[in-house]
Parts: C-alpha cells; structure tokens; sequence
C-alpha cells in the first residue's frame, strides 16, 4: 500500500475557503482507512465506531394495526408498519410494555415520555438526561458535535433529547444545519447570537471550494474509493441543490405565523407532507455527519407529541382526528389516523435506506449503527401509556439480534431502553427509579 495512503487516518478532511472562511468537508470511510477484513483502522486498529439515532414519530399507532400476533423471528408485518417491511430481517419490534405513572398525574403527551426517555416519572416538568443523551455523553463526546437534534415542523421545542442541564432546542432549518456542518470551522454552532449566512451557499458551492484538495486526495485513491468518493459527493451535490431551493421564500399559511428567530427554510409547516419534506434533507444531513464522524449521534423529530400536522385539503389536524375520528368498526383502527403513521413510518424507512447506501467496510452505515424508533403513547385515541410501540433498526456493529417480535406485557418501557443503552456500550446495570426502573435487558436482544 502507498505509504501516503496509510497517513491517510479517519480524522482526515477536506480543506478550502469559501467568501474568506475555512470550511471543512469530512470523508465517509474509505477502504484504503481500513484493515484487510474491513472491520478496522488500518492506522490505529481501532473497530468501526458504533452511531445512534433516535427518530421520534408523535401519537403511537392503532393497536389493531401494529400489533403481530406471533413474537420471534418471522413474524407477520402487521398493515402499520408496512413500509417497514423491507427492513424486517434487521429490525426489532417491542410491544407490549408501558410506563407506569408511578404515583403521579398523567400529563398527556409528556408524563408517558418523561418515564420512557428518562427513566422516571415526577409531579414536576423535570427532564434531564433522556436515553439518546446518556448515549452521546458515552459514545460522542469527543466529536465535533455531541449529537444534532433537528424538529421538522419548524417548532424548536418538539425535542426529547435532553443533557445534565436540561432538553435541547431543536434545529427547525435544514440551511441552518447545513451551515453547521459545513460552515466557518470556528463558529460557535452553541453560540445563542450563531445566525447561518444562507447567501454563503448560493455564491459558492462547499463542495467547490474544497476542489483543489479533493483532486491532490485523488492522486492516492484506487479505483474502488474514487468510485465511492464520487458517489458521496455526488450525494452532497444533489443535498445542495435540494437546499438551493429551500432558500426560496416560503408561501404564507393562514393557520401558522412564522416566528422571527427562525431561518427562512426553518418556518413551522401545518401539512405534515412539507413536515416529510424537510425530513428528507434532515435525514441526507446526519447520514452524512454521521458517516464522516462529525457526530455519533442524531436525532429526528416529526413534531411534538400534540402535533398540528393535517393532511392537505383536510382542515383537521392528525392530534383532533385522534379524538375526533371514529375506529372503523371492520379495520379496527382509525383510517385517517393510519394516513399519517403510514406517511411517517414511509420517513423511516427512507432514512433507513439512506444510512444503508453508505457502504463501510464489510457492511454499511446502517449495519454499525442503530435507529431507535419510539413514540409518546400506545393506543392514539385515549392517549394511553400501555402498549407502547418502539422499533430499532440496523445491528449496532454487531451488538444486538434483529428481526424479532419482542412483547414484554404489562413490564416496564425501561427495560427496552436499558437495553439499548447497553448495547450502545454504556455501563449500565439498573435504568431508571421507582416502579418504571429496570435491572433486566429484554431477552434475546443483546448478542
């Protein structure tokens, strides 16, 4: 091997200027970073690293729609998760288990998430410390970014993650997080006075301006990662000119007023297919940053739980219909409901497919990594906190068993997310407090 190639470490990135400012573009792992087995750093020895994802969808799902009546391997895919299907042999899917109020008031949309994420339930608004922060402080703190966290109906509060000091705001714009990861190399992206330069973008690609560098990279490349490089940056290309469009000013909605601290792309949507939208170039960004190590964590919010998202040419939001839409009495579940957990769930199965299409090694992105899919209550119509859905997809570099049906009825949320946490390596062997604490993983999970 070229001795220039084995310099050639996971840190390395592409340098350039662009309107006077450093940029940086990080590299996807290319074969020639890697050991002959394709499961280490040639350089340092060091495994592929493990990432995460939490990816929150509001208002759970029908229970006669989601629910398979066989647990194990082969399962049937029950008609909600349809769009998951294709990713069943490397899912697993939870059911059955519920947050227990543990004493307390249910405060809908909030109590049933505060046990599921932080392990507890109080009286008071307290949230610190959710599962996918537990996971960044171990996994992630020694990247550029902790974790990124972005909302896709443009409200910054529609976020579960949290920290010791509290819950993150959530980026609404993709241009905003766009200019993050590939912005000025010393702006402060925690600064409160941080404003994204939208126009950067326009006057000249990122891309461009690290040309020069990429061309001399080039020179030590075979022809495997040439061919891989021009695939990812022909991916970044297709993101950029997607977010071109996104700079465009949006067309008022009556039922929403657009706040003044937010970018142009980052305007809170009422139509949930705009909500998707925005999705999609959230979901291209952390497939990137996670694929270039910028981050090993991210996490993906449709809304908040009480969410406004309506279906074009219905003035009903997805939240009232909750309420309002009768159970067909045949189906079993709401049909107008089930519109909109088959759009989202048709998210998750994109965002999957993209971590997918990024090849590592002797797998892919997806294959080191996890996505946890969760929710903030069981059965839509009466808001429930039993029968809670949650999913996890892809094998967290061979940490878990996939393509399961796993129900624990009537036991703790907890148990799954402490199962979680401990296939992402985190040192843990209880989660949580009260009667929601769990000192057991689910079984057949971990591997």
């Amino acid at each position: 091997m070229n001795s220039k190639v084995n310099m050639l470490t996971r840190r390395r990135v592409l340098k350039g200027v662009l309107a006077g400012s450093a940029v940086t573009v990080g590299l996807p792992v290319l074969d020639c970073m890697l050991n002959e087995n394709g499961n280490a750093f040639a350089a340092t020895g060091a495994p592929l690293p493990t990432r995460f994802a939490s990816w929150f969808w509001p208002l759970g799902l029908g229970e006669a729609e989601w629910r398979p009546t066989t647990t194990g391997a082969n399962y049937e895919m029950p008609t909600g998760l349809e769009p998951l299907k294709p990713f069943q042999k490397r899912m697993n899917l939870f059911s059955g288990s519920q947050v227990f109020l543990d004493g307390v008031a249910n405060q809908t949309h909030f109590t049933g998430m505060q046990g599921l994420m932080t392990g507890k339930t109080t009286a008071s608004g307290d949230y610190f410390n959710s599962v996918d922060g537990v996971i960044a402080d171990r996994i992630s703190s020694r990247n550029r970014f902790k974790s990124l966290v972005a909302s896709c109906n443009g409200d910054p509060k529609a976020s579960w993650t949290a920290f010791a000091g509290g819950k993150v705001p959530a980026e609404t714009s993709p241009m905003a997080m766009y200019t993050r990861l590939f912005g000025p190399e010393f702006a402060d992206p925690n600064s409160a006075t941080f404003v994204p330069d939208p126009e950067t973008m326009v006057r000249r690609s990122v891309l461009s301006s690290v040309s020069e560098d990429r061309k001399s990279l080039d020179k030590w490349l075979g022809a495997g990662d040439k061919q891989k490089l021009d695939y990812y940056f022909t991916a970044l290309r297709s993101l950029e000119q997607k977010l071109d469009i996104q700079l465009e000013k949006p067309t008022p909605l009556p039922s929403c007023k657009r706040p003044d601290a937010l970018t142009d792309d980052g305007h809170p949507v009422s139509l949930a297919s705009e909500a998707m939208a925005r999705h999609d170039l959230f979901a291209a960004l952390f497939a990137h940053a996670l694929a270039c190590d910028q981050t090993r964590v991210a996490n993906i919010n449709i809304s908040q739980g009480m969410t406004e998202l309506r279906r074009e040419g219905d003035t009903t939001s997805h939240h009232s219909l909750t309420h309002e839409e009768p159970i067909d009495q045949k189906l079993g579940y709401q049909v107008k409901c089930a519109w909109f957990q088959q759009l989202y769930f048709k998210g998750l199965h994109d965002f999957a497919t993209t971590l997918d299409s990024i090849q590592e090694g002797d797998g892919t992105l997806l294959d080191h990594m996890m996505v946890f899919a969760y929710t903030d209550h069981g059965a839509p119509r009466i808001h429930s906190l039993l029968n809670y859905p949650m999913i996890t997809i892809g094998g967290a570099n061979g940490q878990i068993k996939t393509g399961n049906h796993l129900a624990t009825p009537g036991e703790s949320a907890t148990r799954v997310t402490l199962t979680i946490q401990q296939a992402m390596g985190v040192p843990v062997s209880k989660w949580g407090a009260g009667v929601n604490q769990a000192t057991v993983p689910v079984s057949g999970v971990l591997a």
